[in-house]
């Protein structure tokens, strides 16, 4: 008679660590699949507009388990906020800018907040939303300030440079650069649809979002020069 064959304890080990693998892989994706429909959601309508529901349905996701990860709606916009925050803080970590020519650096910079506002527009809604709310929810956001210093590190070091190089003027606010390069192209892509009828001005279009970003970089790096 065959003796059954009895699988070695390192087998089943191995095996259970596989799955345990594989289980928290699925759940960390998942996650990321509900922050991404409540990012677009409470875009979409807002924060007393947003639903579970559809953002439940856009994650393939039921509502018990955007429970289980977030405590409730608020928990939910709050990390979807962060979240935002992240993914163009991590964009701009990747430009790698303290490795550039001081004047490449801050054309770069400038290209990709143009284009992260445009293929992200619902990152310009969320945070149009969160100042309705008077900046409720990130005021109390725990670890904001950390994200947005690797960019502050970086320009620091950009302009610090530029400046030994005898190209930029000294004293130049890292964080005050930041948000007259941001204010440039967030006027007038959060306003696509009101400025065309108003000014009758096609802010959307390619040409002129291409002019008015030479035209931005002339006027920031006229700003900067010694």
């Amino acid at each position: 008679m065959t003796e059954p064959m009895i699988e070695p304890a390192n087998n089943k080990k191995k095996a259970k660590a596989k799955v345990v693998k594989r289980a928290a892989g699925n759940a960390e994706q998942t996650k990321k699949n509900i922050l991404s429909a409540a990012m677009h959601e409470f875009a979409e309508y807002g924060d007393s507009g947003a639903r579970i529901d559809r953002i439940a349905a856009r994650a393939n996701a039921n509502k018990s388990l955007i429970f289980r990860y977030f405590s409730n709606k608020e928990a939910l916009y709050a990390s979807a906020l962060k979240e935002a925050y992240r993914q163009i803080r991590m964009g701009e970590e990747e430009l790698e800018l303290e490795q550039l020519e001081p004047y490449e650096a801050i054309r770069k910079l400038m290209r990709f907040t143009m284009e992260h506002y445009l293929k992200s527009p619902w990152f310009l809604r969320l945070l149009a939303t969160e100042n309705l709310r008077r900046g409720q929810t990130i005021e109390n956001m725990e670890g904001i300030a950390g994200l947005q210093s690797p960019l502050i590190t970086q320009l620091t070091k950009v302009l610090k440079r530029g400046e030994e190089m005898g190209l930029f003027r000294e004293n130049v606010n890292p964080s005050n650069l930041y948000i007259i390069i941001a204010s440039l192209f967030y006027f007038p892509i959060s306003n696509v649809y009101t400025l065309p009828v108003v000014f009758g001005v096609d802010v959307g279009s390619s040409e002129w979002l291409e002019q008015h970003l030479r035209s931005s970089e002339r006027m920031i790096l006229a700003h900067l020069k010694k």
